[in-house]
């Protein structure tokens, strides 16, 4: 019974601020800072969201860069972690250090360089640079994941393909990557969280209504001066709904990947 109860006081209080938020974008403005939780509702803030604000652009501007981030994390991280795991090179252990270490440093710090490094390659207010710096955030982690997952996987089967003729790559994309769905799963998700709802390098390093992602995007609504409350947790409401379809796409192999993951890291 105290198990019970303590499992619905979490999720209530989990729920409740995603709760809170939607209602809050079904009241009008008068009513967006009261404590009635459904006060004449309304569809009037996602209609001014997406009629008198560049919400889409900002939309379409983080789909963009949050595409490519997957895209190009996952590959790489897969890439990286069958190579780590099946082969002996110089530098490796070198290689893994740095991507553990990489890990280490709070945003803060490195948005000063990698601000100056994206100056000097002319990527600054630029999706590419964007997308870059995603990668230098999801691709240490996810690597070091699809490390441990490669690992769990036999190493007969690598040579099971060394035998039927493939070269490395092909084994690995033919025989071992299919095998690696809920490592890849979870890669998928975590790149795209990353670029999806990242705010800091969002914010430092790109400007102008037409190249903003959402992150930034919803900075406009909240100034020194005044809040527009309404709007802002319309966006938020939007912004939620294509991370729940990754995660509901990716759900299944979430728990298994992780687990995976972990295994001989």
């Amino acid at each position: 019974m105290a198990l019970h109860l303590t499992l619905i006081v979490a999720s209530v209080i989990a729920v409740f601020p995603a709760l809170w938020v939607l209602l809050t974008s079904l009241k009008p403005a008068t009513y967006a800072t009261t404590t009635d939780f459904f006060k004449e509702p309304t569809l009037e803030n996602y209609t001014n969201l997406l009629r008198d604000t560049p919400f889409l652009t900002w939309f379409g501007n983080s789909m963009l860069i949050a595409f490519f981030t997957t895209l190009l994390g996952v590959f790489i991280s897969c890439t990286t972690g069958y190579a780590v795991s099946r082969f002996r090179f110089a530098g490796k252990r070198g290689l893994m250090w740095v991507l553990l270490i990489t890990q280490m440093f709070p945003v803060a710090v490195l948005i000063v360089p990698i601000y100056n490094i994206l100056s000097s390659m002319g990527l600054l207010n630029n999706a590419t640079g964007l997308v870059v710096t995603y990668m230098t955030i999801a691709v240490p982690f996810c690597a070091w994941m699809m490390k441990g997952f490669f690992d769990s996987i036999p190493r007969e089967i690598d040579e099971s393909g060394y035998v039927d003729g493939l070269n490395p790559f092909g084994t690995f994309w033919r025989l071992i990557l299919p095998l690696a769905k809920p490592g890849i799963a979870v890669t998928a998700f975590y790149s795209f969280i990353t670029a999806w709802g990242e705010v800091a390098y969002a914010s430092a390093f790109m400007v102008g209504d037409e190249n903003l992602t959402l992150a930034g995007g919803l900075q406009k609504f909240v100034n020194q001066y005044s809040a527009q409350w309404g709007p802002m947790s319309a966006a938020s409401v939007l912004i939620a709904v294509p991370a729940a379809l990754v995660f509901l796409f990716a759900q299944r192999h979430l728990v298994t990947g992780m687990s995976a993951g972990a295994v001989k890291g």
